[in-house]
């Protein structure tokens, strides 16, 4: 399939999260097809070891690694500013960095306001820093923020996450609404949804990868591949799970509302055979 037109040699890419799991393997994918790379992370040691990998790949004066903590948009603006000195403009963006920690509804304050500064902080303020300039130069370019299926069938564990997730999909959805109505715009927004991938994030203490976890290069590659074909939502199978479990469980999700059930029925004592015959197409 032929690549995206923003994905081509010569144009510049900017990944947050970029130092590891899925960012380090998009800009790793990006600098294997040519582009100029930016990557940002608040993990300096990490940051540095990544940008020395890019740098055998794309050349030292083609790769730019920054340490940013994309909650703060004074950092993120500084990045703006050092990536448009160094190459001029972005055709790339992937709004990428994230946390996982653990969160409850009644919680620590800490967790929540980092969880949502930094999950869902970070994806506006990367979007509306560099999204206009991306619009005015007026070539072909993405903007591609990594969302999660937790945060549209919300399972319970992990609400802080979850909602963080959601609001990245609500804003990416308004974002895409919002460049399809803008005159001469040939930016184009894509909801990264990943599946079960082994990364940093997810592996909780474990070295090796579990059968059903996708790598972040497996991740990718079907990003890459689905923003070929002109997809918005981007959503991921895995080892464990179809696209069609996937689809089931999201439908299950909506129809909490529909059906007027309790909500995140799913887990509900009342529903749980419900929804597996629901799933098994009984």
């Amino acid at each position: 399939m032929t690549p995206h037109p923003a994905l081509i040699a010569a144009h510049v890419a900017v990944v947050t999260g970029g130092a590891s799991g899925i960012g380090f393997a998009a800009a790793r994918a990006f600098a294997e097809l040519g582009l100029k790379v930016v990557i940002a992370d608040h993990d300096g040691e990490a940051l540095k070891a990544a940008g020395q990998v890019l740098a055998t790949l794309a050349g030292h004066d083609n790769v730019l690694a920054q340490q940013v903590d994309v909650a703060r948009r004074e950092e993120v603006a500084a990045l703006q500013e050092a990536v448009l000195a160094r190459f001029g403009r972005v055709h790339v963006l992937m709004n990428n960095a994230g946390i996982q920690r653990e969160s409850s509804i009644f919680g620590s304050d800490p967790v929540w306001r980092d969880t949502l500064a930094i999950n869902l902080g970070g994806v506006v303020n990367g979007t509306q820093l560099f999204g206009p300039g991306m619009v005015a130069h007026g070539e072909p370019a993405v903007i591609i923020n990594t969302g999660s299926k937790q945060g549209i069938t919300t399972p319970p564990g992990n609400p802080a996450y979850n909602v963080a997730k959601a609001g990245v999909k609500v804003f990416t959805e308004a974002l895409q609404h919002e460049l399809r109505n803008t005159p001469g715009c040939r930016v184009s927004a894509h909801l990264l949804i990943p599946g079960f991938v082994f990364t940093p994030l997810t592996a909780r203490g474990r070295i090796e990868k579990p059968d059903g976890a996708w790598t972040p290069e497996q991740t990718v590659d079907f990003m890459l591949e689905r923003v070929a074909a002109g997809d918005f939502y981007i959503l991921c199978p895995d080892g464990e799970t179809s696209r069609a479990t996937d689809e089931k469980r999201m439908e299950w999700a909506m129809g909490d509302i529909i059906e007027n059930r309790p909500p995140l029925s799913r887990w509900h004592e009342g529903y749980g055979e419900a929804f597996k015959r629901f799933v098994a197409g009984a």
